[in-house]
């Protein structure tokens, strides 16, 4: 028989399908149901911005947070410097300090939108591992905390098992990574009590090694907790796109970029992911993931303007909607579509339709976007193209005209004087 929590945050996890696995449900409940529970996630600052993948993660730190525990984001301002090698088939690229504390800064914007920062009880915390790895005695370190780690148990790990079955290379400085992060719990306990870690099921041997670490070392009993790793009903990975990631800060994905991706859901993931990525009543969840025909198309615009409403601000929801209602249902031209601006040197004489596709977004490559063409998805100002040699003005640039790559991709591109 499953277990029922008793505690409200568990409640949650487990009926909006967060949970996937454990390492003490009974005893983490009961813990909840003494206290504020401080409880943390590990994000490496490989990027400005986080994407929709880590989006699970980040609704887990509201939920926390909305039944009275306290979040504790933590940069890996250390970390990135050595790279997760988890699921990974190469070596992360090395960043410097300063990529690094911009990327953290533009990090901490996305997560204001989705908890509240300060100095009360249950207020999150952003952290830096710097603050704790960057001075560590490489010597004492391997004497005090290398010494309770087995090489052969480390090897036995998926992350890691799977890169040397493939006979890819994992250097000696992605191999440390899970030592790094199994201390990064034990200090975070030390220093701010933390007792919980959550990640997706891709950390669990990480969690379960920092989970040992501090009990053997400051004897204090602490948890683990993971997420399900989501991919689409068609299996294609979350937050991953043809064009790229869907970012959650806005200047990296527009809004109604945003907003689009969530409108396009295909139907078997409506009701699942209103349940993850909204606060919305379960069984309002269900009624709109259970409805079929074109009604399920409005379950997709509720999903999408509920989701970007907590990314981005209700009038920024609301505005990509028509957007999106005046592109596509009305033909327009829709002024808040991503849109790419040229100069009028960029221009000259004129610009190709491929270089537009390409330069917008709409197509990877020069090739892409003449079999875009050729079969018949490119358009221009919703007018099917037919000639990959077309050549637009720079007079035509000045009032903006519309690209569109089959049904659900357009921009707008532009001379700005």
């Amino acid at each position: 028989m499953t277990y029922k929590p008793k505690s409200e945050f568990l409640h949650v996890m487990q009926s909006r399908g967060f949970l996937q696995d454990c390492t003490d449900l009974e005893g983490l409940d009961d813990r909840l149901l003494k206290g504020i529970v401080p409880a943390y996630i590990g994000f490496d600052a490989t990027a400005k911005s986080l994407h929709v993948g880590s989006l699970i993660q980040i609704m887990m730190f509201r939920w926390l947070q909305k039944t009275g525990n306290k979040p504790l984001v933590l940069m890996g301002g250390g970390t990135t410097k050595v790279g997760d090698p988890s699921f990974r088939a190469d070596e992360r690229p090395l960043l410097t300090d300063d990529q690094i504390n911009g990327n953290i800064a533009g990090i901490k914007e996305v997560f204001s939108s989705y908890v509240t920062f300060g100095d009360g009880d249950t207020d999150a915390m952003m952290l830096n591992n710097a603050e704790w790895l960057d001075g560590l005695n490489y010597l004492e370190f391997l004497r005090d905390i290398g010494r309770h780690f087995s090489v052969n148990r480390m090897l036995s790990f998926e992350s890691v098992k799977s890169r040397i079955d493939r006979e890819q290379s994992l250097s000696f400085l992605e191999f440390n990574y899970m030592i790094l992060q199994a201390y990064d719990f034990m200090e975070l306990n030390r220093r701010y009590g933390c007792v919980l870690q959550m990640g997706g099921s891709d950390q669990w041997g990480n969690i379960v090694n920092g989970i040992d670490l501090t009990r053997r070392v400051i004897s204090n009993e602490v948890y683990g907790l993971t997420t399900p790793l989501l991919t689409t009903s068609d299996g294609k990975k979350m937050g991953k796109t043809a064009d790229g990631a869907i970012w959650l800060n806005p200047e990296m994905r527009s809004p109604y970029e945003f907003w689009q991706f969530w409108r396009n859901t295909t139907d078997a993931d409506v009701g699942r992911f209103l349940k993850l990525y909204t606060e919305m009543p379960l069984d309002e969840c269900e009624r709109l993931g259970a409805l079929e025909g074109s009604e399920i198309n409005e379950a997709k615009a509720v999903l999408a303007n509920a989701v970007t409403t907590l990314a981005h601000g209700a009038d920024a929801a609301a505005t990509a909607e028509a957007t999106a209602r005046e592109v596509f249902e009305k033909g327009g031209v829709g002024d808040d579509l991503p849109t790419v601006t040229f100069s009028a040197a960029d221009v000259g004489d004129g610009i190709s339709i491929v270089q537009l596709l390409v330069k917008s977004g709409l197509s990877g490559s020069g090739k892409e976007a003449k079999r875009l063409i050729a079969d018949g998805g490119a358009k221009l100002d919703d007018v099917a193209l037919t000639d990959a040699g077309v050549v637009i003005s720079p007079d035509q640039l000045r009032g903006a005209v519309k690209l569109s790559a089959g049904k659900k991709r357009h921009a707008l591109a532009r001379i700005e004087d």
